[in-house]
C-alpha cells in the first residue's frame, strides 16, 4: 500500500486525486509553480513543493523537478492526473527507474495508446474501424496538408497526438483556415503536453462517445467498471 503520493498536476485534477488519497489514508504532496502557490490543492495537501516558474514547460512538464519532489518528500509514488505528462511514456519510465511507483499504465502501453497517432495505427492493425484521417502526424508540407484536408472533406479537426482531457484540438471548417489552425494547435500542444505533434481527422458533428472504464492493479487483474456516455 502506498503511504505518500506526489500529485504531478494542479487545480481541480489535483483535488480529485487528493480526495481519493485521503479516503485511503495516503498522504499527498502537491507540486506547484511559483504563481500557483496559493491554489486550493496546495493548501489541502499534507506537503507541497515548488517545482518552477509559471510556464508549464518549466514546472508541470519538468520531469527532473517532479522526480526531485518525490525524492525530497520520501514519497512512494507519483500520480500524473490527466493532461500534462499523464500520457508521456518517458515520464513513466523515469519515475519507475527512480524507484517510485507510477500510478498509471506502463510505458509500453502509454506509447501505444497515449500517442493518438500510434493508437490509431494499433486499432487499424486490430481491424477496428477508424474515422478517416491523415493516418499519421502532419508535416510542414503545407500543400500536402491542404491535399489531405480536401481528401478527408471539411470540416476536419486537428488533434494533438499526445493530448488528453479535451485539450489540443481545433475544428477547421474551411480550407483557408487550415494552415494557421495547424500551427496554432501545434504550439498549444507543445505548451500543454511537451509534444507538438498533431494529426488530422474528419470532424463528426454529432458523435456518440461511449467510454468503457477498466481498473487494473498492475498484477494482471482488471475490473470492468462499466460504460458511460461522454
Amino acid at each position: 500500500m502506498l503511504k505518500k503520493v506526489v500529485i504531478a498536476n494542479r487545480g481541480e485534477i489535483a483535488l480529485r486525486i487528493m480526495r481519493a488519497c485521503h479516503a485511503l489514508g495516503i498522504q499527498t504532496v502537491a507540486v506547484h509553480s511559483t504563481v500557483d502557490r496559493n491554489l486550493k490543492h496546495v493548501a489541502m495537501a499534507d506537503e507541497s513543493v515548488c517545482i518552477g516558474p509559471a510556464p508549464s514547460a518549466e514546472s508541470y512538464l519538468n520531469i527532473p523537478a517532479l522526480i526531485a519532489a518525490a525524492e525530497v518528500t520520501d514519497a512512494d509514488g507519483i500520480h500524473p492526473g490527466y493532461g500534462f505528462l499523464s500520457e508521456n511514456a518517458t515520464f513513466a519510465e523515469r519515475v519507475e527507474a527512480s524507484g517510485f511507483v507510477f500510478i498509471g499504465p506502463t510505458a509500453d502501453v502509454i506509447r501505444m495508446m497515449g500517442d493518438k497517432v500510434e493508437a490509431i495505427r494499433a486499432m487499424k492493425d486490430a481491424g477496428v474501424p477508424c474515422v478517416p484521417g491523415s493516418g499519421g502526424p502532419l508535416t510542414d508540407d503545407e500543400d500536402e496538408c491542404l491535399r489531405m484536408g480536401r481528401e478527408i472533406g471539411y470540416p476536419v479537426i486537428i488533434k494533438a497526438a499526445g493530448g488528453g482531457g479535451g485539450r489540443g484540438m481545433r475544428v477547421v471548417r474551411e480550407e483557408s483556415a487550415l494552415i494557421a489552425s495547424i500551427a496554432t494547435t501545434q504550439a498549444e500542444a507543445k505548451a500543454a503536453f511537451g509534444n507538438g505533434m498533431v494529426y488530422m481527422e474528419k470532424f463528426l458533428e454529432n458523435p456518440r462517445h461511449v467510454e468503457i472504464q477498466v481498473l487494473a492493479d498492475g498484477q494482471g487483474n482488471a475490473i470492468h467498471l462499466g460504460e458511460r456516455d461522454c
